[in-house]
């Protein structure tokens, strides 16, 4: 019986530091052994053999792309405004050894060495080119932070700015600036438009004074000349001219009755004699 017992023992002994000695590592993974707790190798995908009791698997690493979610952070700009910017980063692991034993926790500190970076370009750029140089930033944020990483056996693959936003409170300030400067344009169009509107009216009426003294010219040398023409017809002849000044005065003086503010009208009794005095005073 004890024979027995021994043997059952032996055997699950045999079977434990076999199950021990071989590792199957999954694709998409590796495994870091530390042998006497030192490290020792990294085991690939597939069948691997370790020594019983002496190896052990310290770390399981993957292969696969991570994708590290970079936190929200307010960061203030060149010209002290505040904006809100978050990043995705894209890493490999290239060497496991080097990710777990150079640095405490590569994921930590790979994100806090993204917002750091951010936080520094981003300081030295006014508002409005933050705001529109997200490849400019992206670029900038890849080339500082690759060798830095690089020293712990992992690669950035990409990296990309999810959002870059302006703050509460600064975008309530840039909305009331934009409310200001559309309200002056306005006022400045109109007060252009009136300018212009005002300088037309003058010019108009500067225009038909102009038209109206050119008319007035013209009416005086025509009646100049009608004046020549008759005086040079009737000559010494004082009958027709009394006829033309009487019609004249007959016309001037029904005008004047039809107007709205002449309640009365008198007629000279004597109309030739008031001819004639007309007549004595043009001569």
């Amino acid at each position: 019986m004890e024979v027995i017992i021994v043997a059952a023992v032996a055997v699950g002994l045999v079977l434990v530091t076999i199950a021990k000695g071989v590792r199957l590592v999954p694709q998409g993974e590796k495994y870091v052994v530390q042998r006497l707790g030192k490290f020792y190798q990294t085991l690939n995908p597939g069948l691997n053999f370790v020594i019983p009791y002496v190896d052990t698997v310290a770390y399981k690493v993957t292969t696969k792309d991570i994708v590290l979610d970079i936190p929200s952070q307010e960061v203030i700009t060149e010209d002290n405004a505040v904006i809100l910017a978050n990043a995705v980063a894209y890493i490999n692991i290239l060497s496991p050894e080097k990710a777990v034993y150079g640095v405490e926790n590569y994921q930590i500190a790979i994100q806090n060495l993204i917002q750091t970076t951010l936080r520094a370009i981003i300081g030295e750029m006014r508002l409005d080119a933050a705001l529109s140089s997200r490849d400019h930033i992206k670029t900038r944020l890849k080339d500082g932070i690759s060798d830095d990483i690089a020293d712990w056996g992992i690669t950035l693959k990409n990296v990309e700015i999810q959002d870059i936003n302006p703050s509460e409170t600064m975008q309530a300030s840039m909305e009331e600036q934009a409310a200001a400067e559309r309200q002056r344009r306005a006022a400045v169009t109109r007060a252009e438009g009136e300018k212009q509107a005002t300088i037309l009216e003058a010019e108009g009426r500067l225009e038909a004074s102009k038209k109206d003294a050119e008319a007035q010219i013209v009416l005086a040398k025509a009646s100049g000349r009608s004046i020549e023409l008759v005086t040079q017809v009737i000559k010494e002849d004082e009958l027709p001219v009394m006829y033309l000044l009487g019609e004249k005065y007959i016309e001037s003086i029904k005008t004047l009755s039809n107007s709205e503010n002449a309640k009365t009208v008198v007629y000279p009794a004597d109309l030739i004699g008031t001819v004639k005095g007309l007549m004595s005073r043009v001569k």
